[in-house]
């Protein structure tokens, strides 16, 4: 069967989103509504009350097929602030490693009047297959899919971007460790690219960021100072040891020596750059202490940022789906 077009899959018919599977094919417009609409939600953590009705009477259900505390619990906290009720899905318990397949829970699901369904999973695609095979009306959000995408953990590090630096225009950005295995990086690139940075640097070893990528409008450096000089941000990736096959790294030690970010690394970014990371964190694999606990680091500001932008990214879905509910007759009497 042939795959839906994602932007096809992900829009409804005015243009609004009513998935939120990947980057690919969305626009600039939409990317900057997410995160002009995450901006208006951050006040809220200050405030004593930390809800809004919009996802009143809704059923938000965490369907994670792969573990990721920090992911379910700030979509969790997302959901809830949203004043939606969350449902929690123990895979490992479920009736899938009973023999139920896939689509069965699904259904099942659907036959409980959810209304979302928030997808993480160790095969690339699922989210999609999801999205194309799940009742109409019940929104699919990608929580990160095998090597595919990771859409929201990209987000939130534009709003931090843009939070700190103020614009994307003219920034330097190199992305920084394993490239290969990573879907925040080629989510973080989509974005970046759709959004006006030109200047994208992809820095590792030959092994973890193969020449194919430079086709996704990235820089490839091999050598670390190359890849830092002069960038106003630097991500850094993790080592992702249960999804290397083969001997791609000499060791740990190594990797650490020649592309680790250390004081003495970071002095070749701009004296203003940030320092971010999407966890979790390998100290003295691919980030010193000092730089992640110190001041140019921002990491705690992208969890922060990441309830934002996962309030937003909801309340938008849910509401394209309404939006697609409407039939011509309805809106022509109002």
């Amino acid at each position: 069967m042939m795959r839906s077009e994602p932007r096809a899959l992900q829009l409804n018919e005015h243009g609004q989103l009513k998935h939120f599977l990947t980057l690919d094919g969305l626009d600039k417009t939409i990317l900057t509504e997410i995160l002009d609409r995450a901006d208006s939600f951050l006040s809220m953590g200050e405030q004593s009350v930390k809800k809004v009705p919009l996802l009143r009477g809704k059923t938000v259900v965490n369907l994670f097929f792969e573990n990721s505390t920090r992911t379910r619990t700030t979509f969790e906290l997302a959901a809830k602030r949203l004043s939606a009720d969350v449902i929690n899905l123990n895979i490992e318990t479920s009736a899938t490693s009973k023999g139920e397949s896939l689509l069965d829970t699904l259904k099942n699901l659907e036959a409980m009047q959810s209304d979302m369904f928030i997808v993480r999973h160790s095969d690339s695609g699922a989210a999609h297959f999801i999205a194309e095979h799940c009742t109409p009306n019940v929104a699919i959000i990608n929580a990160g899919d095998g090597r595919h995408a990771h859409p929201t953990q990209a987000m939130l590090d534009m709003l931090t971007i843009r939070r700190h630096k103020g614009r994307f225009d003219g920034l330097k950005i190199a992305i920084v460790g394993d490239i290969l295995h990573s879907r925040v990086a080629r989510s973080q690139l989509q974005a970046l690219t759709t959004l006006g940075v030109s200047d994208v640097r992809l820095v590792g070893p030959k092994t973890l960021v193969p020449s194919f990528f430079a086709e996704m409008g990235a820089t490839i450096c091999h050598d670390l100072e190359a890849g830092l000089k002069d960038v106003d941000v630097v991500v850094m990736l993790r080592l992702q040891k249960e999804r290397m096959k083969g001997a791609l790294l000499p060791s740990e030690s190594e990797f650490y020596r020649l592309y680790g970010l250390t004081e003495e690394s970071l002095s070749w970014a701009k004296p203003d750059a940030i320092v971010m990371h999407p966890g979790p964190i390998n100290r003295g694999v691919e980030i010193s202490s000092d730089v992640a606990d110190g001041k140019h680091s921002v990491i705690l500001d992208q969890v922060t940022n990441g309830i934002a932008v996962r309030m937003a990214v909801l309340s938008m879905a849910m509401s394209g789906q309404l939006q697609s509910d409407e039939s011509p007759a309805t809106k022509d009497e109002e």
